[in-house]
């Protein structure tokens, strides 16, 4: 066992004694020593109850024999960081907090680890270090947030960004907004749409590296807490029988993965944190495989903001296992994959059933013929850009208007509550990448001001940088190259057409490509037009990011 090497022979002495510094017996060293990874933080509405649910996996790992140290890692919360300087260490977090659980793992040699994220990059970033250490691992997330209730209605924080826009357009008053504002969040979780936490979290479950129900049992129910506690059991049963991620995450899982965030209409995030994680695995999933599963696969569920459903419908309808299980029988899935169940994916789910087919529909009943997301391509983004078209208006799928030019979220958003965009319109946010912002900044504003305002169904917003999952609309991001590595994105100019065609996954700036390169030219000549004196984390960030269509992975 790894723990021999801080817990066996003469020479560890010094070690065992310091371990007996914190009230640890000979009994508890002779057990395989667990690390359970907490991002408990007073901050976050996502994790400020996962101190609770880290002593339900301690509790888990005792029953089984195993003796659990706990640590930390950090959290961002992406609602109070969003539309601010915050928003640029959201995505570049990722990075801190797997290289923090690598720093912590190796320097004290644990058996196995159970990981305990619940929010955007928390889970991604788990992951990729359960990847990277290629420890016995399993996950157990959180659980989402209730969704809340005004005027007769579910809502939840995405509610709240569109009303900011609705107030600016004389469509609610301010006392209104104030009472949505006090129900939104009934409490903790992560928030209650089919957003990038919840995303993130069921996808781990679909990836093999979650317990069944952990994608979808809400934060304050008691099967959460069950389900903490069999996590804490089940890392035992995986430390004996050394099963590793390598052994979990192979390509079929991540293949199996992908087709559930398909049919679940997930977030556009999850493009870039599958492509990470398995890049850490050591697997190249490219952004055409990702357009062919698209393509190949219904989408089951419509969940806020794609439609009127959250997370809490969803576990009652049977949760991702009941998804999963609808697939697998139609043939989409890789059944003999291993999960942290220690059995295949089809001994964990086959006696899962949907429960309630308004929420989950058959495959022979889809919301669509193909996934939630589509990758789109043409001389604007040669290297792709990433579209959450099963929350797209349908008048909006193909779309061609004059191109709306903003280097930066902040003039957008001004131009946007200015009333200054019109029904057409093409919005284009540019120098927000993983480079140029530094950091890919979400663009839950601007999106959430248009959908507020009434023109989510006649405006498009093209942006290098990203969205919020609950983004809603003709909202295309990713786009790559970035504006800060001169890509085509860098050279449109106010009023140029732009065409979209989300079923046809084309996205064309109607301008020769003569004319492009000669915008290019004179860009690169006259330097950055986004000038910014970086320090610290983010100068770090911005020198070793790649592009979107990478993952925004670090190069070393």
């Amino acid at each position: 066992m790894n723990s021999h090497k801080v817990t066996k022979g003469i020479e560890r002495a010094p070690h065992r004694a310091l371990f007996k510094a914190m009230g640890i017996t000979d009994e508890e060293l002779e057990r395989p020593l667990i690390g359970v990874v907490n991002s408990f933080s007073e901050i976050v509405p996502g994790h400020k109850h996962l101190r609770q649910l880290a002593e339900e996996v301690k509790a888990g790992i005792r029953m089984a024999g195993g003796t659990p140290f706990e640590f930390n890692t950090i959290v961002v919360c992406d609602g109070i960081a969003m539309n601010h300087t915050g928003m640029q260490y959201s995505l570049a977090s990722r990075e801190l907090i797997t290289d923090s659980i690598d720093t912590v793992v190796h320097a004290h040699q644990f058996d196995g680890l159970v990981f305990l994220p619940n929010c955007d990059k928390v889970v991604p970033g788990m992951l990729m270090a359960a990847a990277r250490l290629n420890l016995p691992s399993i996950i157990v997330s959180g659980g989402a947030m209730l969704a809340g209730h005004f005027n007769g209605q579910s809502v939840d924080l995405s509610t709240v960004f569109e009303a900011v826009g609705a107030v600016k357009a004389g469509k609610m008053t301010m006392e209104e907004l104030f009472v949505l504002e006090e129900n939104a969040c009934p409490g903790g979780g992560s928030c209650a749409g089919m957003f990038t936490a919840n995303s993130m979290n069921c996808l781990t479950e679909a990836l093999g590296m979650g317990l069944p129900g952990n994608g979808t049992i809400p934060a304050v129910m008691a099967a959460r807490n069950r389900l903490a506690k069999r996590a804490g059991m089940k890392i035992m049963e995986l430390v004996e029988k050394d099963i590793r991620p390598s052994q979990i995450m192979t390509k079929e899982a991540f293949e199996n993965a992908l087709k559930v965030d398909m049919a679940l209409g997930g977030s556009s995030n999850t493009v870039l944190h599958v492509l990470a994680v398995a890049h850490e695995m050591g697997i190249r999933i490219t952004l055409d495989e990702i357009n062919k599963i698209a393509a190949e696969t219904p989408q089951l569920c419509k969940l806020s903001p794609a439609g009127p459903n959250h997370i809490e419908l969803l576990d009652r309808a049977g949760g991702v296992s009941a998804v999963m299980n609808e697939l697998m029988n139609h043939g989409y899935l890789h059944k003999d994959v291993l999960t942290v169940n220690a059995t295949t994916l089809e001994e964990t789910i086959r006696n899962v059933q949907v429960k309630d087919r308004s929420v989950i529909r058959s495959v022979e009943d889809p919301y669509s013929e193909t996934g939630g997301l589509a990758i789109l391509f043409g001389n604007l983004a040669p290297d792709g850009a990433v579209v959450k078209q099963g929350a797209v208006a349908k008048e909006m799928l193909v779309h061609q208007g004059p191109a709306r030019v903003f280097n930066g979220e902040e003039e957008a958003v001004n131009a946007i509550l200015g009333g200054k965009i019109q029904p057409g319109d093409v919005v284009v946010i540019r120098y927000e990448g993983p480079k140029g912002g530094p950091g890919m900044r979400e663009m839950l504003t601007p999106t959430s001001a248009l959908a507020g305002m009434g023109l989510d169904s006649s405006v498009a917003l093209i942006t290098d940088g990203r969205f919020s999952g609950a983004t809603r609309g003709a909202s295309i991001g990713h786009v790559s190259p970035e504006a800060a590595a001169f890509g085509p994105i860098a050279a449109v100019e106010e009023g140029d057409l732009i065409q979209i065609d989300i079923p046809a996954r084309k996205i064309v700036l109607k301008v020769d490509e003569e004319t492009i390169q000669k915008r290019l030219e004179l860009i690169k000549a006259n330097g950055p037009v986004k000038k910014q004196e970086l320090s610290g984390y983010l100068k770090r960030y911005a020198r070793n990011v790649t592009s979107a269509n990478t993952g925004a992975i670090w190069e070393y």
